[in-house]
């Protein structure tokens, strides 16, 4: 059953300058399931239709990122779903899946069926995955040590690399700016850059090979060309990095301090993820408290390297640790319903957030949310969140 706790009253906390900040307040708060389930993910479809939420009861459930309303399950995992995304242009309505069942599945959302299932092999966990190549038509994935590709046309395995890395695999990507180039990453520490070209092996084909020195949870593309990468680890460490010449551009290894130290509230105990605004060329750190409010820290990766004060802190909505982040914009939704929508959180209270504006004039890049909703009965891990 879903159920929705609307808004709350607002209890608003006085401000230094109150003309200088733009509010963004807590739209509805939508409970997932009953239990103790949690927030894995969040992905909006190509054309802001529907966004997939996958869960820690191995199912991924769709809403519509507007109103809120639930559309529908995708069930078929027989365990933890590691990364979910949806085609581009064309197949939008395809929804991809891996999990540490060792397979990675497609689901049409229009009717919420299975429609392809890849298997690694019963002993491989599938961490992560991407599409890209010639045509977009292969499929790597990274699993245990290794990175498999496969023709997703046919679901014939084409190529397996063995020898690049020593641990799981936790982030493949296809640059977006060549989608034969791929780039890896993995516990082990290392990020791997590949030309997917021809017969793919690992001798002819590993172009570089930067060392990170630990574990790796995500790592992003920015920049113009997308040449940078940012990289958060599972110690909680940010570095950004010129993949195409392996050099380190900033590196953060004091990232957390740095970051509770620029604001008054509760110290930042994780990263969520990075943001990266292509029309701004801006990156924003997400950090979280173990009491779920969230700062948009920004990230200036030139030069000395700095992460300032939070230009955006989401309080109010979760209970628990933050897992997924999805921003979004009218501009990106392009309907007058989703006006002022900041975008939406979940986390291991099991809990989808809403977030929104309220409609200021002001364009102060300054937000702060004192809105609170009704907290569910049932009590919320506070444990650290797992890697993967």
């Amino acid at each position: 059953m879903e159920t929705t706790e609307m808004d709350a009253m607002e209890e608003e906390e006085p401000q230094p300058n109150p003309n200088s900040l733009k509010r963004f307040a807590l739209k509805n708060s939508i409970q997932t399931n009953f239990g103790d389930d949690y927030v894995f993910q969040i992905v909006a479809r190509d054309d802001w239709t529907a966004m997939a939420v996958s869960l820690s009861t191995n199912a991924v459930k769709l809403y519509s990122p507007v109103t809120g309303q639930y559309l529908g399950e995708c069930r078929g995992h027989s365990t933890t779903i590691n990364h979910i995304s949806f085609s581009g242009p064309g197949n939008s309505h395809i929804l991809h899946s891996c999990s540490s069942d060792g397979t990675i599945r497609a689901w049409d959302t229009r009717t919420f069926n299975q429609v392809l299932c890849i298997s690694a092999g019963s002993s491989q966990e599938v961490f992560s995955f991407s599409i890209g190549g010639l045509g977009d038509y292969l499929l790597a994935a990274g699993c245990k040590s290794q990175i498999l590709f496969w023709d997703w046309r046919n679901k014939k395995q084409v190529a397996c690399l063995e020898d690049s890395h020593v641990d799981d695999v936790t982030q493949v990507h296809f640059v977006p700016s060549d989608k034969n180039k791929l780039v890896s990453a993995s516990v082990d520490g290392l990020i791997c850059t590949f030309d997917t070209v021809g017969d793919i092996n690992d001798d002819d084909h590993l172009e570089s090979v930067i060392n990170v020195d630990t574990s790796i949870g995500k790592v992003g593309f920015l920049g113009d060309t997308y040449q940078k990468l940012w990289c958060l680890t599972h110690i909680e460490t940010l570095s950004v990095w010129d993949w195409k010449e392996a050099r380190i551009e900033a590196n953060f290894q004091d990232a957390r301090s740095l970051a509770s130290d620029s604001w008054t509230l509760d110290r930042v105990n994780y990263f969520v993820d990075c943001h990266y605004s292509g029309d701004d060329q801006r990156l924003w750190v997400i950090g979280g408290t173990n009491a779920g409010t969230l700062g948009y820290f920004p990230v200036n990766y030139q030069g000395m390297g700095a992460i300032g004060p939070p230009e955006a802190v989401l309080e109010g909505g979760h209970t628990g640790v933050v897992r997924s982040v999805l921003p979004m914009s009218s501009k990106q939704i392009g309907t007058a319903q989703s006006q002022g929508i900041f975008g939406w959180t979940g986390g291991e209270d099991g809990r989808l957030c809403c977030w929104f504006s309220d409609g200021s004039p002001e364009t102060n890049r300054s937000w702060i949310s004192s809105e609170f909703v009704m907290k569910s009965p049932r009590t919320c891990k506070k444990n650290r969140h797992l890697p993967y």
